[in-house]
C-alpha cells in the first residue's frame, strides 16, 4: 500500500529545509526525504560567512542542522532516504507516485524537488582530501577567506573566467590552469581575464597533485604537452569545471535544459507537471547561493500551497 502525503519534499539543503518550514507552517504536513547527503552541498563547506543572520559566520553542517531543527519544530517529518523513481500525474489534482530506496511507495498531492546540483571535481585523491581545507568549488562562497593570498582556478569556461576575475579583486594573485591551448569562455570574459593584471593563465596545464597535509599549501602543475612539472605556492584551489544537476530520475518526465537543469515557469517554481515544483540549485545554474536557494524554497512552498488551495 502506498503512503499518501500532502506535500513531499525530495532533497534537503537550504531550498528543501526552507520549503519544509513554510509548508509545515501552512499545515501541509510535509515529509522530506533528505537524499544521501543530508543538508546538501553546504555540509562540505567548513565556514559560511555570507548567509544573513550569522554575524560571526557559521559552520555549514551546523547551519543545516539549525534549518532542519526549525523545519521539524513546525512539524516536518524528516526521513533519510533517496527517491529512486517517479511517476508524475499530468492532471490537475492528480496523485504523484514516488518510490524511495526502491521499496517505499508514496503518493503525494504536491512534490517539491530540491535535489540540488553536484560540483564536478578533478577526482584526485589529494583534491578530495583537502575539500574544505583550501579546495573549493565556489569562489563567491569561499573567496573571502583568501583575501590578499595567492590562489589557483581550474577551468576554461565562463564560470572559470568569472571566478578568476572575482577572486582577482580580493586576492594577491590568481593563476588559471587551462587544460587545452585555448579558453572556452566567451570573448568578452576572455578579454576581462587578459586585461586583469594579477591574473596569469597557463595553457596546456593540469593539476597533478594538490600539496599540503591538512590545508592547501600549493599545487603541482603539469604541462600536458611537455610533461614538465612545476610547484605553485597557493593557499586556495578553486575548481570551476561545472556542476551536474541531480535530475537523473526526472529525465523524460520533467522539462529540463540541455545540461539537465529543471525548467520552471516564469518567475515561479512550477514545472511542466501540475503540483510538482522545483527549488534551489536543481533549477538555478546562474546564482547557486544558499540564500537564493532558500528563497526559491520559500517560493515552492507558497506555490504548492496555492495549488492545493485552488483545488478546493
Amino acid at each position: 500500500m502506498a503512503e499518501k502525503i500532502k506535500c513531499l519534499i525530495i532533497g534537503s539543503g537550504p531550498a528543501g529545509y526552507t520549503a519544509a518550514i513554510y509548508a509545515a507552517r501552512a499545515d501541509m504536513k510535509p515529509v522530506m526525504y533528505t537524499g544521501m547527503q543530508m543538508g546538501g552541498q553546504l555540509t562540505t563547506t567548513t565556514e559560511v560567512d555570507n548567509f544573513p543572520g550569522y554575524p560571526n559566520g557559521t559552520d555549514g553542517t551546523a547551519m543545516m542542522e539549525d534549518l532542519k531543527s526549525q523545519a521539524e519544530r513546525f512539524g516536518t517529518e524528516v526521513r533519510f532516504g533517496m527517491a529512486t523513481s517517479v511517476e508524475f500525474s499530468d492532471k490537475e489534482g492528480g496523485l504523484h507516485k514516488v518510490v524511495v530506496d526502491e521499496t517505499t511507495n508514496i503518493e503525494a498531492e504536491t512534490v517539491i524537488i530540491s535535489t540540488g546540483a553536484t560540483a564536478k571535481y578533478l577526482g584526485l585523491e589529494s583534491e578530495q582530501r583537502l575539500i574544505g581545507g583550501g579546495v573549493s568549488a565556489c569562489a563567491t562562497c569561499d573567496g573571502f577567506f583568501y583575501k590578499g593570498q595567492d590562489v589557483v582556478v581550474v577551468g576554461a569556461g565562463d564560470t572559470a573566467a568569472e571566478e578568476a576575475t572575482y577572486l582577482a579583486n580580493i586576492c594577491n594573485k590568481v593563476t588559471v590552469l587551462v587544460r587545452k591551448d585555448y579558453m572556452r569562455a566567451s570573448k568578452a570574459m576572455q578579454h576581462r581575464v587578459n586585461k586583469t593584471e594579477n591574473i596569469t593563465v597557463l595553457y596546456n596545464t593540469e593539476i597533478d597533485e594538490v600539496l599540503g597535509d591538512n590545508v592547501v599549501e600549493g599545487v603541482r602543475a603539469v604541462n600536458n604537452q611537455t610533461g614538465d612539472k612545476t610547484d605553485i605556492s597557493v593557499t586556495g584551489v578553486f575548481i570551476a569545471i561545472g556542476h551536474k544537476p541531480n535530475t537523473g530520475i526526472f529525465k523524460g518526465v520533467l522539462d529540463m535544459d540541455d545540461t539537465g537543469y529543471l525548467i520552471t515557469e516564469g518567475k515561479s517554481t512550477k514545472t511542466n507537471m501540475p503540483g510538482v515544483f522545483a527549488a534551489g540549485d536543481v533549477q538555478d545554474k546562474e546564482y547557486r547561493q544558499a540564500v537564493t536557494a532558500a528563497g526559491t524554497g520559500c517560493m515552492a512552498a507558497l506555490d504548492a500551497e496555492r495549488y492545493l488551495g485552488a483545488l478546493e
